[in-house]
């Protein structure tokens, strides 16, 4: 896959591992309700999947499974030939509802943690935060941060931990026009080194030829 991108390759961001995943027949269910029914996906290196549907239909619950926080009611998921649990640590990178930021923190501090927690060059902070236009923040406290611009920092630890498959939840919520289109860049970055995403959104992206998958049909 070709793409075109507004954000350079940091120098001090290692070349990216990729790897595939295979969910098979998975089903779902919270509550004693079932959510989700059947749902297979195949996701290989480059790949964007954007998943939708009405409040309900599992998205968040689907991308938690994912990720192995919640063991699935049926079927099966792999990255290569292991299940979550086993790798999800080497190859995932998860954005939730939450942005990870402490109101006293500034972002400098919490992506410095963040890329010594995963073996990353603080090197690389600054090319990423410049992309999401979020540099001149950095010393700035969480708390005093838009939500626009927490969301902002979030994907740049995203981003800084150099993992190939991205879990994003609502990436885009928060986010204004600005916000969207440097959103996109990144995923367009991430893409042409290898990576891939799936992401829940209620928002209507333009991410170049990502599959797109109405959870309401899983039911």
């Amino acid at each position: 896959m070709t793409m075109q991108s507004a954000i350079e390759i940091s120098p001090d961001m290692p070349e990216l591992v990729t790897e595939t995943l295979r969910v098979s027949g998975l089903s779902l269910a919270r509550g004693g309700i079932e959510l989700v029914r059947g749902f297979s996906l195949d996701l290989a290196p480059g790949d964007a999947v954007l998943m939708s549907g009405p409040n309900g239909t599992g998205k968040t619950t689907l991308l938690r499974a994912l990720a192995g926080f919640i063991r699935p009611d049926a079927g099966d998921i792999r990255f290569g030939e292991l299940p979550p649990g086993e790798v999800a640590a080497d190859c995932l990178g998860w954005l939730g509802h939450a942005d990870g930021l402490k109101p006293n923190e500034t972002p400098r501090a919490a992506l410095r943690f963040w890329a010594d927690l995963t073996g990353q060059s603080r090197k690389a902070i600054l090319p990423l935060m410049r992309a999401m236009a979020v540099e001149s923040l950095i010393d700035r406290p969480a708390a005093r941060l838009s939500r626009g611009q927490q969301r902002r920092t979030a994907l740049v630890r995203v981003a800084l931990a150099n993992r190939p498959i991205w879990l994003l939840d609502e990436p885009a919520g928060p986010l204004d026009g600005g916000g969207r289109a440097r959103l996109a860049s990144l995923v367009a970055w991430h893409r042409a080194r290898g990576g891939s995403v799936v992401a829940a959104t209620h928002q209507l992206l333009d991410w170049p030829d990502a599959r797109r998958i109405d959870l309401g049909a899983h039911r």
